[in-house]
């Protein structure tokens, strides 16, 4: 044999032996591929096939938080509030200091009517991030619907000192100044979020803050602010 060739057969055992020692994370990288999967289902609302995506990739990779976390917004989409709470419940507690897994939570929370553990779980959120608009915003819609008025005005007006370009903050506090019966603040503030989009004008577009967290009920009365408006 040519003594070129011996080094070459070595370098290729050796390979082989490093790969063998020292395998690819196949575990994680399926776990990604299923994650990636399963996004792209829900991105095109077909919430079974990304619900069973979502569920694999987590059982590959029960350490992601982050895993879990997005499988309980998709089950939340789902409209599957008891499983959503479950998944992000075990999440929490594997990690008790993660923002996205208690904003997630609240609002499931919130839209399940628990209102009382939804301004736990958000007041959690904000203590963990401060300048967390997604946790004040939706700890405004919670007092709100709990009668705490002042402190729905306040929770929503940081979530717009945070969010100033988000029209959602502004229709809550224009809502819990109508039902605390000040009625010409709330249409004012209510002018302030068709100034940053003029569709919030149009009453039928309002059903959309259902996505948002937003109660029927919360929906009817911004309309009401909405018809007393001058054209």
């Amino acid at each position: 044999m040519p003594i070129g060739v011996v080094p070459r057969i070595l370098i290729t055992v050796l390979l082989a032996a490093s790969s063998l020692l020292n395998p690819e994370p196949v575990i994680s990288a399926t776990a990604s591929q299923y994650l990636e999967q399963g996004l792209r289902y829900r991105a095109s609302e077909r919430y079974p096939e990304a619900i069973a995506a979502l569920k694999k990739s987590v059982e590959l990779d029960p350490k992601n938080i982050s895993g879990q976390v997005i499988l309980g917004w998709t089950l939340h989409l789902a409209g599957k509030e008891d499983t959503a709470t479950q998944t992000l419940l075990q999440a929490a507690s594997q990690d008790f200091f993660n923002p996205p897994t208690f904003n997630a939570l609240g609002i499931v929370f919130l839209v399940s009517g628990k209102l009382a553990s939804a301004v736990v779980v958000h007041s959690w959120a904000t203590i963990l991030q401060p300048d967390n608009e997604i946790a004040y915003y939706n700890l405004s819609l919670a007092h709100h619907r709990l009668k705490n008025y002042k402190l729905a005005i306040a929770t929503a007006n940081q979530a717009t000192a945070l969010e100033p370009n988000n029209p959602h903050p502004l229709v809550a506090t224009a809502i819990t100044y109508w039902d605390s019966g000040n009625h010409l603040l709330a249409q004012k503030t209510y002018r302030q979020a068709i100034n940053l989009d003029s569709r919030y004008r149009d009453r039928t577009f309002l059903t959309h803050l259902k996505q948002a967290g937003f109660s029927p009920t919360q929906i009817q009365t911004a309309k009401k602010v909405v018809m007393t408006l001058p054209k």
